[in-house]
């Protein structure tokens, strides 16, 4: 995914330190991960769900991007054995 800029909001750092992710690890997914489902009505900005693989484990990320400045807002990641629910349907 290209952006601009990358922020973690408030609940993706607190789940990211709960689960055991770091930051470099969002970072990879990010710009290396799969885009395995788009929202595009999503607000204040579409989004999408990633599968990046910063190591052997898969690494899903949530992510909004304003289409007007690029900037990337990390919503929330999560270690694989978290079941994907509605983030995966197409």
């Amino acid at each position: 995914m290209d952006c601009s800029e990358v922020r973690f909001s408030g609940h993706a750092v607190t789940r990211m330190f709960e689960r055991g992710l770091s930051r470099a690890d969002i970072l990879i997914a990010i710009q290396q991960g799969e885009v395995i489902a788009d929202y595009p009505e999503d607000r204040p900005d579409p989004s999408r769900l990633l599968l990046g693989y910063p190591g052997t484990q898969p690494i899903p990320v949530v992510v909004a991007q304003d289409p007007e400045s690029g900037v990337c807002f990390v919503v929330t990641a999560y270690p694989p054995t978290r079941s994907l629910g509605r983030r995966i349907s197409k």
